[in-house]
């Protein structure tokens, strides 16, 4: 076989290995909401426990310990979303900033960014000949795409949505809540606080063991330790709680 034949199946393999690694980026990302999903539960879990648990030592009555879990519930949920909101948001500016700059680098300086695209490439293990020969064609095909990728990790068609971030968080963030607000409002008045306890226990537990296997991390030391904060914050409020009830009362 040629050289000539043989370096069309090496831009083919360096194309597949580039395939691949977008399809890499694509389920990191996923991951990544999904990692946030389940801190913003366990934020939601976390925080109305303890602000309920709180109310309830404080009095015997449902009211109020339903308000002030409802009332929790909305602001730390408001809370997550516009939080995630304007950090997503300015990092959608930042990449539309960079890809601004690239399109102008590409306008300006086409041959110095081509020599950066096959120094990219020649860097990752491809022979000098092979990688400018990749950096040519991919240029050809999509500058800008390629050489958003390859130098800022950046797909243009595919940006940050702080949108999408906002809502992941404040649905996250509610689902987590509605845990500890409903275990402590069904049992009778006696039962309200252990049966609210155990809820949150179970359910740091599982965030705990979930947040665990998507970081590819210790499953027992990670659940121990979000479930010893869960009963921290909680042991904390419920002191607050009694505190107050008992000098109010």
């Amino acid at each position: 076989m040629t050289p000539d034949h043989q370096a069309p199946d090496r831009v083919d393999a360096a194309a597949l290995e580039g395939h691949d690694e977008a399809h890499d980026r694509s389920f990191s990302s996923r991951l990544n909401w999904l990692r946030a999903g389940v801190l913003g539960a366990n934020d939601g879990i976390v925080s109305t426990a303890g602000l309920v648990i709180g109310v309830a030592a404080a009095t015997a009555e449902r009211g109020p310990v339903l308000t002030a879990g409802l009332a929790g519930l909305a602001a730390g949920a408001m809370s997550m979303a516009v939080g995630e909101y304007v950090s997503v948001s300015t990092q959608r500016d930042s990449e539309k900033a960079l890809i601004a700059k690239e399109i102008r680098e590409l306008r300006e300086e086409p041959e110095a960014e081509l020599a950066e695209l096959a120094a990219i490439y020649e860097g990752k293990g491809l022979s000098p000949a092979l990688a400018e020969q990749v950096a040519v064609e991919l240029t050809a095909h999509d500058a800008l795409g390629a050489h958003a990728e390859a130098e800022l990790g950046i797909d243009p068609e595919d940006l940050t949505n702080p949108w999408h971030a906002a809502w992941a968080s404040m649905i996250a963030f509610t689902v987590g809540a509605l845990l500890p607000l409903i275990a402590i409002l069904l049992p009778p008045t006696e039962w309200r606080v252990p049966v609210t306890v155990l809820a949150v226990v179970l359910a740091l537990a599982g965030t705990g063991l979930v947040s665990a296997r998507l970081g590819d991390a210790d499953a027992q030391r990670a659940t121990v330790r979000v479930v010893v904060g869960g009963l921290l914050a909680m042991a904390l409020t419920y002191a607050i709680g009694s505190l107050v009830g008992t000098q109010v009362g």
